[in-house]
């Protein structure tokens, strides 16, 4: 693939420091970007994902969607030439952690009615 074909993107953690960058045929999916972004997660970060379904990438202020390819998701800034692209990581708790702290937290209410009849 030509190398002028590739888009070169970078990733912005929390704490202001960066991922990559690194080169994309705009056919690969963000899903794939994802895994290659946990796969390289600085190991002396406090917050790591786990896995790519616990992070979300954020490009131009909208939420890329797994199935999404590169090439779809690219915003098109004049055709700037060799421009890296940089998108915002956010670590999300995972789901099943979300879960076993609302049992711990769960605590049984009293059901009541308040209503008035005028």
């Amino acid at each position: 693939m030509p190398e002028e074909d590739l888009v070169e993107l970078k990733f912005r953690l929390y704490d202001g420091s960066d991922i990559g960058p690194f080169q994309y045929p705009p056919t690969s999916t963000i899903g794939m970007v994802k895994e290659r972004v946990v796969a390289e997660w600085p190991k002396d970060k406090k917050i790591t994902p786990k896995s790519a379904n616990d992070i979300k990438l954020i490009n131009a202020g909208k939420i890329l969607e797994i199935s999404k390819t590169v090439g779809q998701c690219r915003v098109p800034f004049g055709d700037l030439p060799n421009a890296v692209i940089t998108m915002h990581v956010v670590v999300q708790q995972s789901l099943a952690k979300t879960k076993t702290e609302k049992k711990v937290d769960e605590v049984p209410r009293k059901q009541t009615c308040h209503c008035s009849i005028l």
